[in-house]
């Protein structure tokens, strides 16, 4: 058995150290992760977003994401659903990174 809380905490913190190259802030605190879910089998589910379906990153970023997921143990697997809706927007991102960008 593991400890869900402590595992999603991990992941977390691995996405934290994906960035999106155009800003320089986590693709988490920007508000890019939606979900994650984590099953009984240990497999993971995250569901994210970019911040425009145009984004030229949009082929590398959920690469990123699965593959600093997947470094984390006891997980088996991880699935990306990239999603369009509800759209990103500022209002997604975290307190600090607003302060970072200097949104108020």
């Amino acid at each position: 058995m593991f400890d869900k809380e402590l595992l999603k905490s991990k992941i977390i913190d691995a996405i934290k150290c994906v960035y999106d190259p155009e800003i320089p802030v986590n693709i988490y605190d920007l508000g890019l992760i939606y979900d994650i879910d984590i099953n009984e089998e240990v497999s993971v589910t995250v569901r994210m977003t970019l911040t425009s379906p145009h984004c030229p990153e949009a082929e590398t970023l959920p690469l990123q994401v699965q593959s600093c997921v997947l470094a984390v143990e006891p997980i088996s697997q991880v699935k990306i659903d990239l999603v369009w809706d509800p759209p990103w927007s500022k209002e997604l991102m975290s307190e600090e990174a607003k302060a970072l960008l200097g949104i108020i």
